[in-house]
Formats: C-alpha cells, structure tokens, sequence
C-alpha cells in the first residue's frame, strides 16, 4: 500500500509494508507550496506518488478536520480547502481510488497498531509535533476523529502558536523552554482528558532525549512514537488498504 502525509512544511510519501508497519522504501518529500492551495498541493502529492510510479489505491492525511473526504478546516493551509471535496479532486487528478484523513489520527492509527499503542487500553492521546499540533484520542483503542486540541486555547493563543515545534524553531527557544510551553500545555490536556498516555509524535519525536527529562508533574505516562515522522504514513497506507 501507499501514503501520502500533507504537511504545512512538507509533502512526503512512500510504500508501506503493512505486515511490518514500516516503510518498504524511502520516502520522498517535496516542500509545501505557498501558498498552500489545493491544486498547487495535489500537484506535489501527483509529484511523491509519481516518484514511486505508484497505480493502486492511495491514503492520504491532511492536517485539519476530514469528513467524508471534504477537507473542513484549513489552518496551516490555504483557505480554499475549507469545504472541499478533496477525496474527489485528488481521486481525480491521480486517476486512482482515494481515502484521505486527519493527519493526526493516522498517526495514531499506525501507533496504535504498529507502535507504543500496541495492545494497550484506556486513554491515549497520540500529539504531532510539527508546523501545527495534531492530535488523536483513542479510548480503549477506538479513535475519536478530528479532535484537532492543538487549537484548544492556552494563555490566549492557540496552542500550536505557543508549544508546536515550528513554534520552538521560529523564537529560536532552548529544548529546555519549549519544554516548559509543551508542559503548560500538556498539563491542560489532562486536566481536560485525564488519558493514561501521552504519545508524542512528529520530526520531534527523534529528538526526545533533547527535551523529555524537563517535562514532570504529569501523572500520564510521556512516552516519543516509535514510528516517528513516519506514522501519517503508514496510517495513511493502512486506510488505503480498506478501500
């Protein structure tokens, strides 16, 4: 199978093996357009796939809500994705069967099968840390679609404004200061969730050595993705796999 993870920075994409839940070739990654629209993006999701010369069925992630493949939110896209039927456009423009998602959720799809997620119940909530916050919340491993907390308000910003990893690059903050934003907002999270594990996804998620040991006072388990940035990927393989 194959996917495709739209992201507000890059594009990337690859075969998955999905009796091993990993890629079964590199991936390959172009940068996101800006503006982001959706014909200049699905002209860059054509570009990955083509790469490949890829003909069969194709997942694809998009970071904003996704419902019956009409993309409804857009916030580190552009606007013209707000109420499109992107399913249709991309199926379109590929010539192939589509299934496209939360790019959030298919991570955390592909953690919860293949990963830190992997035969365990209660709560998890499933962060990518990236341009935005993405987030999945599983409940004795059924997901919760769209969930989207990286725009839960937190000291009068968006919380991806404040703890993204996009957010840490931009101010240019020590490991050890964002780590202290991410806390705030992680704090905040359980108050309102109080899941059993915290499961921090994202470029970041290799990189957790950097900023782990400075988050304390959370009673939920902290643990980095083991599939890493590759996760919207093969979650977005796995769903390509039901059509």
């Amino acid at each position: 199978m194959f996917g495709v993870d739209i992201g507000g920075t890059g594009i990337k994409g690859a075969p998955v093996d999905l009796d091993k839940g990993d890629l079964s070739d590199d991936r390959f990654k172009v940068l996101t357009p800006h503006p982001a629209t959706p014909e200049s993006v699905i002209e860059g999701v054509h570009e990955v796939v083509s790469h490949f010369g890829w003909s069969g069925p194709l997942g694809v992630t998009f970071p904003g809500v996704v419902v019956d493949g009409v993309t409804r939110t857009a916030a580190n896209v552009d606007a013209g994705w707000v109420g499109l039927d992107a399913r249709k456009q991309i199926s379109e423009r590929l010539g192939l069967p589509v299934v496209i998602m939360n790019d959030a959720d298919a991570a955390g799809v592909a953690e919860m099968t293949f990963g830190v997620g992997r035969e365990r119940g209660g709560t998890i909530m499933m962060l990518t840390l990236g341009t935005g916050i993405g987030s999945a919340l599983f409940v004795d491993g059924r997901l919760v679609p769209n969930t989207e907390l990286g725009h839960l308000e937190l000291h009068g910003h968006d919380a991806e404004k404040r703890a993204s990893a996009k957010a840490r690059e931009d101010e240019e903050l020590s490991w050890e200061h964002w780590a202290h934003r991410l806390k705030k907002y992680l704090a905040h999270l359980e108050m309102l969730f109080s899941p059993d594990l915290f499961v921090l996804g994202g470029g970041v998620s290799r990189k957790s050595e950097k900023f782990l040991p400075y988050i304390n006072g959370i009673s939920a388990e902290i643990v980095p993705a083991e599939l890493q940035n590759n996760a919207g990927i093969v979650g977005a393989a796995m769903a390509a796999a039901k059509l």
